[in-house]
């Protein structure tokens, strides 16, 4: 479902054309989880939430932490503390 690359995981639709992202850094042991896209067309059906939830794997997968940055993620992560705080890494 989700291509991924450096940086980045995303959706494209058929004729290639991209229809959601979540993008970010990595910085040692850290993701910084710093924007997320979806086509408008497509928002309300939860695939923002499937786009972190990819992030979050890949970290996992990797060792790693999410800073969130983007204010998308900022939000999921406060309203769903349980589900995400094992990979949240708050500043201190």
């Amino acid at each position: 479902m989700f291509l991924y690359e450096k940086g980045r995981i995303f959706q494209n639709d058929s004729e290639g054309k991209m229809q959601a992202e979540i993008t970010y850094k990595e910085k040692g042991d850290l993701y910084y989880a710093d924007h997320t896209f979806v086509d408008p067309a497509l928002r309300g059906g939860g695939l923002a939430m499937k786009l972190v939830d990819a992030l979050v794997d890949l970290a996992k997968e990797n060792g790693k932490k999410i800073v969130p940055i983007c204010p998308y993620v900022v939000e999921l992560f406060n309203r769903m503390e349980a589900k995400y705080s094992f990979i949240w890494h708050k500043a201190e």
